[in-house]
């Protein structure tokens, strides 16, 4: 008969099968149980209670299971990694938005009114709008590629007539577009607005391929217009100056000669249409002193790209100094 007794019980065989394959994979050679070893020979003898030494370079199977529970947690691992690179991204995007520059204006001028701030600040809030959007779609997306890929056949759980879900996929999209919605409506009416007493009042008159300013609150006595006006010359002419004061309210009032125009000065990141037999209004406040240009944006002719006139904005004094001078000279009958 042969000297191993085998064990009665299947489970026992199982388990012992499953502790020498786990053994001989390691690297280590188990002892057979039917010989003595030594106590100091540096591995275990027979009896499966008893640990190996610490030093001896071989693992029993107690801890390969335990290494193998440890290798399980590696999606939970792969999981917190993934939400701490996300968390990471959105921190960069919104300290970069704490500073201005052509990033974060997205492609937008530096606004030098009021007004033009407060749209690119719709603008800016409409991007973080969309992002966050886009980040919770890409990060389900990659979520489902990453961690939910096909391992069997079995058909995953379904959400269809799920119907807590439903209403989320409802209510969410509804209060984004009302929040967005309320913002456009707020300060559309505020970049609309028009006092009844601003502190500059400028007729703009838009005609090809020039453009003429006058300010009635100016008189000029004696004078064709009645009051100080700045006209320009179609190309080649010189180009007409618009000036006005900063940190004071100046109303534009705009009318056209001939054709359709369109009044625009970029860094007002504003344009409004000037309409032959129609009166067109809005108003600014300038924030910053400079010079710059404006243009024509609605195709009025040949020369259409040439109807370009000087935007100066100076302190109020300069502009108060300014239309004394014209006023002046224009009473006189000098040139402009």
């Amino acid at each position: 008969m042969s000297p191993i007794r085998r064990e009665p019980h299947e489970g026992r065989a199982s388990s012992a099968h499953l502790e020498s394959a786990i053994a001989s994979d390691s690297g280590c050679v188990r002892p057979d149980p039917r010989l003595s070893v030594f106590e100091d020979s540096g591995c275990a003898g027979p009896d499966p209670g008893r640990g190996l030494p610490p030093d001896s370079g071989c693992a029993g199977p107690a801890q390969h299971v335990a290494e193998a529970a440890a290798g399980s947690g590696r999606p939970g691992r792969s999981r917190r990694r993934a939400v701490s690179a996300a968390a990471l991204v959105v921190l960069m995007l919104a300290l970069s938005g704490c500073t201005s520059n052509q990033l974060t204006r997205l492609g937008w001028p530096v606004p030098v009114t009021k007004q033009g701030k407060v749209m690119l600040t719709l603008w800016q809030g409409s991007w973080v709008a969309a992002l966050a959007v886009g980040a919770v779609v890409w990060g389900l997306i990659l979520w489902a590629c990453i961690f939910h890929r096909k391992r069997t056949d079995e058909l995953p759980p379904q959400v269809r007539y799920n119907l807590p879900i439903e209403i989320v996929y409802t209510v969410v999209p509804f209060i984004l577009v009302a929040v967005l919605f309320y913002f456009t409506a707020r300060d559309e009416n505020y970049v609309d607005a028009v006092s009844a007493h601003p502190d500059v009042t400028v007729n703009v008159t838009g005609f090809q391929w020039s453009w003429e300013f006058g300010y009635p609150q100016y008189k000029v006595p004696g004078s064709a217009a009645g009051d100080v006006t700045l006209t320009g010359q179609p190309y080649p002419g010189p180009l007409p100056e618009l000036v006005i004061p900063e940190n004071e309210t100046v109303k534009f009032t705009l009318n056209s000669t001939d054709v359709v125009h369109s009044f625009w000065v970029p860094v007002f990141v504003f344009k409004r249409d000037v309409i032959p037999d129609h009166t067109n209004y809005f108003q600014i406040t300038a924030t910053k002193t400079g010079t710059f240009i404006g243009r024509c944006t609605e195709l009025c002719g040949v020369y259409h790209s040439l109807m370009l006139f000087k935007v100066k904005i100076v302190t109020p004094q300069q502009f108060h100094q300014f239309m004394i001078a014209k006023q002046a000279q224009q009473k006189a009958g000098g040139a402009q």
